[in-house]
């Protein structure tokens, strides 16, 4: 056998007796959704389909009032949770329409939403609390900030801008209320034949 050969052979057990190990220690798939389907329990509250009122303070200065609604529900076996947001005008037309995705990071050991609206979109830190939720934007040297509740039935969340040094300034609330369930996003899955 030649040196090359040798050299050859000896590189490949080197790699293997590295690259086995670490193939060994990889969590096992099934553990790990059944891990995040638990921690995406505290968010159950939300599935299904809600309405109410919402405004929000224009770029003009204009407060602009939308019936608000949101339909959420599990996808990927529970291990993730799918919201749609969508804000009608009184003349029915969808003035704001966003969607989420609400995902739990076992390696992290934390929340975040991936979400869509208006042409922008991002990876967010969400931190649940007693009563519903906080996630925040970073924007330069200002934060957006919206808080969710849950209170007696109604869902209120609110949107603040945020200056170090003053006082929070809202240009956002809705007050939803749970209006039914909903099988979305899971159904009409296509089948195998």
């Amino acid at each position: 056998m030649t040196h090359r050969a040798l050299a050859a052979i000896g590189l490949a057990v080197l790699t293997l007796s590295i690259v086995l190990p670490a193939i060994a220690q990889q969590p096992d798939p099934k553990q790990m959704i059944a891990a995040q389907k638990e921690a995406m329990m505290r968010f159950a509250y939300m599935d299904g389909v809600w309405r109410g009122p919402a405004w929000t303070v224009l770029e003009s200065g204009e407060k602009h009032n939308v019936t608000q609604t949101e339909r959420i529900g599990p996808m990927l076996d529970g291990s993730i949770k799918v919201l749609e947001g969508r804000g009608y005008a009184e003349d029915g037309s969808v003035s704001f329409n966003a969607f989420g995705i609400i995902s739990y990071d076992l390696f992290e050991k934390a929340y975040s939403l991936h979400s869509h609206a208006q042409g922008f979109s991002g990876d967010f830190t969400l931190t649940p609390t007693a009563e519903g939720y906080v996630w925040e934007i970073p924007a330069g040297p200002m934060t957006i900030r919206y808080t969710m509740t849950l209170k007696n039935g109604t869902w209120t969340e609110i949107g603040d801008r945020i200056f170090p040094g003053k006082d929070p300034v809202r240009f956002f609330e809705m007050d939803l209320k749970r209006v039914g369930d909903t099988d979305w996003p899971a159904a009409g899955a296509i089948p195998m034949k």
